[in-house]
């Protein structure tokens, strides 16, 4: 798992930039391709393709944020997190300034995927360009540089 010293710091240096929200996503990915999830028409960037994501809880550390997270929006299982790759600051549909903090994890199994609170899902390959914002495209840039695939 990710080295509690490295959450603690980014925490702190959101809490001191004055982040509001702490957000945390997944970069999942199975022979070779990588989840995306497409966010609902009628909600906040409606209709994207994003990582599995979402806010962290008052009093929750990121890493159990990420695995909660990962669990609720498509119901897979984490079974290690293995790189941080990184964060970038947006402004969210309720006006809060919040920061994303991306890590590639490992899942037990790839599937079933059992959506929640997505349309739809797709594991794309990152030899293609993928239909994301392009704060998305640095992290799985991040990712791809890594050479975990």
């Amino acid at each position: 798992m990710v080295d509690v010293s490295l959450i603690e710091r980014l925490t702190a240096e959101a809490e001191a930039d004055g982040v509001q929200q702490l957000v945390v996503g997944a970069v999942v990915q199975h022979d070779e391709k990588v989840l995306l999830l497409q966010r609902p028409e009628d909600d906040f960037m409606g209709g994207i393709f994003e990582l599995p994501s979402g806010k962290v809880e008052a009093g929750e550390q990121l890493d159990a944020a990420l695995i909660r997270e990962v669990k609720e929006e498509t119901g897979l299982d984490v079974s290690r997190i293995a790189d941080y790759l990184g964060s970038f600051d947006y402004t969210s549909g309720s006006g809060k300034k919040s920061r994303q903090f991306n890590f590639a994890v490992d899942v037990t199994a790839p599937e079933p995927i059992l959506l929640q609170e997505h349309d739809a899902y797709q594991w794309t390959s990152l030899a293609e360009e993928p239909p994301v914002t392009d704060a998305v495209k640095e992290v799985l840039a991040k990712y791809r540089e890594g050479t975990r695939l």
